[in-house]
């Protein structure tokens, strides 16, 4: 965030820059509000790029093996350009080389997920998914396993039909 901020400030400068090198071309003809004018331009514009390649730029770091499966897209009235191409806000993230089976309910998966945002610190949440039941919760405090891959204390949500979490679950490969 606090490159962003920098990049903004030197696209400013650079914007006003660029007006008064026009300026000095145009031998002085340009207004005196074009200088603020070009400034905020270049930084409001260098802000927007920032938005969009957001989600670009964290993708291309996440480490081997964790992989998008879920993005959310934002469109706001106060970022009319968003009704043309909507930005990224936020996405999901497996960690497909944790996924963990009990021998005995190969259907029981257990796994790593992140949820990652623009403004927002990533959360790592463990996801409990039943394959067979087309049920996920998270592991949270007070849940236990038994030596059958049994599991209580779990509060199980029943998402509809094609829930992007629960399939991408779901068709990871267990080894």
């Amino acid at each position: 965030m606090f490159f962003e901020m920098v990049a903004t400030l030197v696209s400013g400068f650079a914007g006003a820059g660029v007006v008064l090198l026009l300026n000095k071309i145009s031998g002085g003809r340009l207004p005196k509000w074009a200088m603020p004018v070009g400034a905020g331009l270049a930084m409001i514009s260098t802000t927007i790029a920032n938005e969009y390649a957001w989600y670009d730029r964290t993708q291309a770091t996440l480490p081997e093996g964790m992989v998008v499966i879920h993005t959310v897209e934002k469109q706001t009235f106060y970022r009319p350009w968003t009704y043309v191409k909507p930005f990224t806000e936020r996405f999901i993230a497996l960690d497909e080389p944790s996924v963990r089976t009990h021998d005995a309910r190969p259907s029981m998966r257990m796994v790593d997920t992140y949820f990652l945002g623009r403004w927002s610190a990533p959360e790592k949440m463990v996801m409990l998914a039943d394959c067979d039941a087309g049920k996920r919760a998270p592991l949270i405090d007070g849940v236990s396993f038994d030596a059958d891959g049994e599991i209580s204390g779990v509060d199980w949500f029943a998402p509809e039909e094609g829930d992007p979490l629960l399939t991408a679950i779901c068709k990871l490969e267990v080894s």
